[in-house]
């Protein structure tokens, strides 16, 4: 089967059943953790599996209400979550050579590739595929063509090839919360405070009433620009899938 007619396949099922496809297709996959998107997917993990994988990137700026989450979520699935930290020597170079606040003048790609994107290459480095909670509604201008499931050329699995799911790709923020609230499951505290999408603390803030939820992130910067890589060069495709 390729990936077009799996996509196809996927699109029909509901996130917990595209979750269980992922689970049957490969053996070594693991979960990407940070937000009320991906705390509804580790529920969902948690009653399919017993023993789901889930990881997350500390980027060493998160908001403490972030770490709180992070350990609540920890406690109320009696779950390990692996914390992917970055590389000391680069990250001490940039603080050094440009302080600790650069990417408000040179963007934010250079820090998030040290905090973010290569704790991440670590986190997939042993994986057949990944999941995300990505949705097509969080950023029209970059996201609004995310499928159920691609290949993901750009990072580097254990495999030939690095698949990577999307079961809420579908979803709205809306229904991400009905669950959530339905399911009575633990979310970051900054939520109650008006943040929506939650990444570093001096990235992130409050957005008002009607404003996009991407607003809060980097909003110094360009709306085509609020990705921070960990998304980027994944395709639809229609490569043979051999998951």
């Amino acid at each position: 089967m390729n990936l077009t007619e799996l996509n196809l396949e996927l699109s029909g099922l509901s996130p917990r059943d595209i979750l269980k496809r992922a689970l049957d297709n490969h053996e070594h996959i693991a979960l990407s953790f940070s937000g009320a998107e991906d705390v509804v997917l580790v529920h969902m993990l948690s009653k399919l599996t017993r023993s789901p994988r889930v990881f997350t990137l500390d980027t060493g700026r998160l908001h403490p209400e972030t770490y709180r989450f992070i350990d609540q979520v920890r406690n109320h699935y009696d779950l390990p979550i692996e914390l992917y930290s970055p590389q000391a020597e680069p990250l001490q170079q940039l603080v050094r050579e440009k302080g600790l606040f650069s990417f408000y003048q040179d963007g934010h790609q250079e820090c998030c590739g040290i905090r973010k994107i290569e704790p991440l290459e670590r986190a997939l480095s042993d994986l057949d595929a990944w999941i995300t909670g990505q949705r097509k509604d969080q950023s029209p201008s970059t996201r609004s063509e995310v499928p159920s499931v691609q290949r993901d050329d750009r990072f580097t699995g254990r495999g030939e090839h690095l698949y990577k799911y999307n079961p809420l790709a579908n979803w709205s923020s809306a229904e991400v919360w009905n669950y959530i609230r339905m399911m009575e499951i633990p979310y970051n505290a900054l939520h109650e405070r008006g943040f929506i999408s939650i990444g570093c603390e001096p990235c992130t803030r409050p957005v008002l009433p009607g404003q996009h939820e991407r607003e809060g992130r980097w909003w110094w910067e360009e709306a085509t620009q609020k990705e921070c890589g960990l998304h980027a060069g994944g395709k639809p495709g229609s490569l043979p899938f051999t998951g």
